[in-house]
């Protein structure tokens, strides 16, 4: 952790809360390593935090704030194993370790690896697919029931039962913490992909909150997104995921103002996009083309991406070769989110009315979400149909969990008088 981040901290029991946002998937990550117990490694890591809770605003921040918390979860793991009287191996390193009164040494590197695991575990076949992103999400990307919810466009329940269930299964399955081999990686690396590719989406819009963007769970993606390329080079779906990622990260230094308010897309000054990340998602999405497999969602996703990457501007946009990207997106992965996305690219290659169509052909498809309202709204705007388009935005107004993005649907829902 840098030296910046630490005085953030600093006494401050919101910090702590921050640094769980930050930490938490390496720290149970580790533990899990060193215990071997999945649902232990998260029980651990999370009273180390309320140790820290109580602690570090008395004591101060340690230098090595993670080490500290790692420090503290292996004891509290000796502890368990000495209740359960369980003095095998496991115990006798563990103590010798931890009980030493040393923190101990962190090392990034490793820990990477060990996130990078904990997907894995998380996603294993015994587990539904619904319950491995679900437990994923809530492990590694730190997301809150609530937050996961709004993803899934499911209840809050659901989703707690979802991950109560995911780790009754993986502790009664005796699943091991580890990167599968080889020959294991295909059954899980769709699941894989589906959590790095949420993980990225709640912190690139994120779904509550003050902030439009969530910086620490974007990076995290990136990170595990580029890990896994490094892993696993020939599988094109990775590389296209990798290329969506970066491709979509670089418009963040243009995406708010100062005062954090979005920008909207034909607002931006494209002189502050990250041309490094474009020419890095542009070179991983060149590699997933040559592996001449066709390209998948992912890579149909940052192909779309790379559009208005390489466009001047809003209005030479190449829109027909994104509507064509997004036809094909929706006959490999038919959803009302891809659907509403074309609407929006037809709109502007075409007009409004015919994008109209397509979005009162969703009905009542995703009734939880502001997204559907918002576009609608934006349509009948445009086609001078402004009683209507006023009850779509106070619609999405209502439904939208976001602050930023509910302050530009106000502000669209009060220029129309």
């Amino acid at each position: 952790m840098a030296r910046g981040d630490r005085a953030a901290l600093s006494g401050d029991r919101d910090a702590v809360g921050a640094l769980w946002r930050i930490e938490s998937a390496k720290i149970v990550g580790a533990l899990a390593r060193y215990t071997g117990d999945f649902a232990m490694a998260e029980d651990l890591a999370q009273e180390a935090f309320a140790e820290a809770l109580v602690n570090w605003p008395r004591e101060g921040v340690p230098d090595n704030p993670a080490g500290w918390l790692l420090t503290v979860g292996k004891r509290r793991a000796i502890d368990a194993y000495r209740r359960r009287a369980t003095l095998d191996q496991k115990y006798a390193v563990l103590a010798t370790e931890g009980e030493d009164g040393v923190t101990v040494d962190w090392d990034p590197d490793q820990i990477d690896d060990d996130v990078l695991a904990l997907v894995f575990t998380a996603c294993h076949p015994v587990l539904a697919r619904e319950s491995r992103v679900a437990l994923t999400l809530r492990v590694v990307g730190g997301l809150t029931s609530d937050e996961i919810a709004r993803a899934f466009l499911v209840p809050t329940a659901t989703v707690q039962a979802r991950i109560t269930r995911a780790k009754k299964a993986i502790a009664s399955a005796g699943v091991p913490f580890e990167v599968p081999p080889v020959e294991e990686r295909p059954a899980r690396l769709g699941s894989v992909l589906s959590v790095i590719y949420l993980i990225f989406t709640e912190g690139s819009s994120a779904s509550s909150g003050a902030d439009l963007i969530r910086f620490d769970l974007a990076s995290e993606a990136q990170r595990l997104a580029r890990v896994l390329a490094r892993l696993i080079p020939d599988e094109p779906e990775v590389n296209g995921l990798l290329a969506l990622l970066e491709l979509t990260a670089a418009r963040f230094p243009a995406r708010t103002g100062p005062d954090g308010h979005p920008v909207l897309l034909q607002d931006q000054d494209r002189g502050r996009w990250d041309h490094a990340a474009i020419r890095r998602g542009r070179a991983a999405l060149a590699r997933a083309e040559q592996a001449g497999r066709g390209l998948g969602a992912y890579g149909l996703q940052a192909a779309i991406a790379q559009c208005h990457a390489v466009a001047p501007s809003v209005e030479e946009t190449d829109w027909e070769r994104v509507v064509a990207l997004y036809e094909a997106l929706g006959t490999l992965t038919p959803s009302p989110v891809v659907d509403l996305n074309r609407a929006v690219a037809v709109s502007m290659a075409r007009g409004p009315a015919a994008a109209l169509a397509i979005v009162d052909g969703l009905g009542d498809a995703l009734p939880q979400s502001h997204l559907v309202p918002s576009v609608r709204g934006e349509l009948l705007a445009r086609l001078g149909r402004d009683d209507e388009a006023r009850e779509a935005f106070k619609l999405a107004v209502e439904l939208c969990g976001n602050d930023r993005e509910r302050a530009v649907l106000r502000d669209k829902l009060d220029a129309l008088g």
